[in-house]
């Protein structure tokens, strides 16, 4: 049945923008992609496979699951968010953030239970995706993205320090607070090892100086091979061994640290200790918490990653179809195996940084997580933890865009400066999700007070200065200027509240620089327009705009015998009120 219901519902479909699963592929490809845009992105794929690998391994050991899992969500997810995303160069896989939500889920449910809610997380960024709330990141303030990336940057340069230096540092807790970390740092100085120091300096000047020498070949590849050389010399001729990656994560199934096959398929309900967890309704809802949390702090990471990637790349991602990509991605994982994955800001920078173009480098970087796994474990076992680490210093360090930091400290608004200085210390102070909290809530509270400031009104008598029509005596218009929403509603409609009839006899509310209203502005509006109508005083609405005067039919204020008389212009406005009040005209 047609009518008024399905006018609305199709005019609201026709508003929602297109979804366009795997757009930054497909826009790559339509650009032109050629010879060298894949070398680019074959090198770029490989440094950030270089270092993901080790990460998803330690990610998943902190995840409370075996090695493997990290490796299998690298592989699947980060292939199936590159073809099926909407960014040109983010990388996504497991990430640190995600720790402290599933370490906690798996010593509960174990791995079973764990698959299921990332299963379950990547169901809910599907209907995130078709519901286009992807968008809505698109209001980030600059300063939040600014003070949460420099944030990240110092929190991995502040983890990396333990593999750079080979410090032997007390056991934490998965969420122990940046400046625990620091104080147990500083407590383990004395048991710095001089080899993995030795090797992290070489490697971290290498990275630095490289560009010098030549800027053909990626520093980090040339870095990572004379790490490990120089590290196999110290071992072989001085008896002084730096930590590699089969000592740091060896098995005895697995000694080199990389287990050598690829991802199985397998069912998440059929894993040992499923039985156990039972099933049905009651394990989904008891799972539904998790669920939701790793849905959307995966949600805001990853398009932050996006946004920050955008302005490092200069390309603009699309946020419905990288979320599609992303509940694409953690919904097939864990049928591999794989956890929860997400945009990582380190690996997606150090995409950036390398060269990367197009999400080809994204599925390289997959391909070469797989490739190590089947082939290159024994070789890439050697390599030292503390060059790893120095590699990620120099990502930190990139990431935290100290320029750009200081000049916004120095030239910003002092409003925007204290988001910055909000956004970055809660990052690396407590966790990134009250960061981005703490950030956007201070952004809305600075937005809202600006929005006050250009918000306003003005009660003319005599001559109304705009249109210069003269008015009779006790006839005013009140000419209301910017937004009528909650911010700014009540001082907009402050001075009608205190009229009375005594100096007062007609009202004319000027609504025609009110490009939009909200509840909040329905409310104040309503309660002004009953404030005159019991003091005795005429009133006409004017200039009523498609937005305010829709938003009034709504709340039915339009509709009734009450209901206030809406003028089309100024002069019918006063033409009616002059005839229904008897005034003179002015002057006689």
């Amino acid at each position: 049945m047609d009518g008024p219901g399905a006018g609305a519902q199709s005019a609201v479909k026709r508003k929602l923008p297109p979804l366009r699963p795997g757009a930054a592929l497909r826009g790559a490809l339509r650009e032109g992609y050629g010879a060298r845009e894949l070398r680019a992105d074959v090198i770029a794929g490989c440094i950030v496979g270089v270092v993901a690998l080790p990460l998803s391994m330690a990610l998943a050991i902190a995840s409370g699951v075996a090695p493997e899992h990290g490796l299998a969500t690298a592989i699947v997810a980060g292939t199936l968010t590159a073809l099926l995303g909407g960014s040109r160069v983010q990388v996504s896989g497991p990430t640190a953030a995600f720790v402290v939500l599933m370490a906690p889920v798996s010593a509960q449910f174990g791995l079973p239970g764990l698959l299921l809610a990332s299963a379950m997380a990547g169901a809910m960024l599907l209907g995130m995706a078709l519901l286009r709330l992807g968008r809505l990141i698109r209001f980030m303030p600059y300063p939040v993205t600014t003070g949460f990336t420099a944030g990240i940057g110092v929190v991995i340069a502040t983890l990396q320090l333990q593999g750079f230096l080979g410090l032997e540092v007390a056991p934490l807790a998965a969420d122990a607070a940046w400046h625990e970390r620091v104080g147990a740092l500083a407590r383990a100085l004395p048991t710095t090892h001089g080899a993995d120091a030795l090797v992290g300096a070489v490697t971290l000047a290498i990275l630095g100086l490289w560009r010098r020498v030549s800027s053909r070949v990626p520093a980090p590849l040339v870095a990572l091979v004379v790490a490990a050389a120089l590290g196999f010399a110290l071992e072989r001729w001085f008896g002084l061994a730096p930590v590699t990656l089969a000592d740091k994560f060896g098995t005895p199934e697995a000694p080199s640290g990389i287990p050598a096959r690829p991802p199985l398929p397998l069912l998440p309900w059929a894993l040992p200790g499923a039985a156990e967890l039972g099933g049905g309704l009651a394990l989904v809802r008891a799972l539904l918490p998790a669920a939701f949390a790793i849905a959307m702090l995966g949600a805001i990471e990853s398009l932050l990653s996006a946004t920050v990637a955008d302005g490092m790349s200069g390309f603009e991602h699309d946020p419905d179809a990288e979320l599609f990509g992303l509940g694409i991605a953690n919904l097939v994982a864990p049928f591999f195996g794989g956890f929860a994955a997400t945009g990582a800001i380190a690996r997606t920078a150090t995409n950036v940084r390398s060269g990367g173009r197009s999400p080809v480098a994204a599925v390289v970087h997959a391909g070469f997580v797989l490739a190590a796994v089947v082939v290159l474990g024994p070789w890439l076992g050697t390599l030292p933890m503390a060059a790893l680490a120095a590699l990620l210093l120099m990502v930190a360090w990139n990431m935290s865009e100290a320029r750009h930091f200081v000049r916004v400290v120095r030239s910003a608004p002092g409003g925007d400066v204290a988001v910055l200085l909000v956004c970055f210390g809660a990052t690396v102070l407590f966790d990134m999700t009250i960061a981005v909290t703490a950030g956007v809530l201070l952004a809305s509270m600075l937005f809202m007070r600006r929005m006050i400031e250009l918000s306003g009104a003005e009660l003319v008598g005599a001559r109304h200065g705009e249109s210069g029509a003269e008015l009779p005596p006790g006839f005013f218009v009140y000419d209301v200027g910017g937004p009528l929403f909650f911010g700014a509603a009540h001082k907009a409609m402050s001075q009608l509240f205190s009229l009375r009839r005594s100096d007062v006899r007609a009202v004319v509310l000027d609504l025609t620089d009110v490009p939009v209203m909200d509840a909040t502005g329905v409310v104040n509006l309503r309660s002004a327009l009953a404030r005159l109508a019991q003091a005795g005083i005429a009133s006409r609405l004017v200039g009523l705009q498609a937005q305010p005067r829709e938003t009034l039919r709504r709340d039915g204020l339009l509709v009734g015998p009450d209901a206030p008389r809406v003028a089309p212009t100024l002069a019918a406005a006063l033409e009616e009120l002059r005839a229904e009040l008897g005034a003179d005209e002015p002057g006689t």
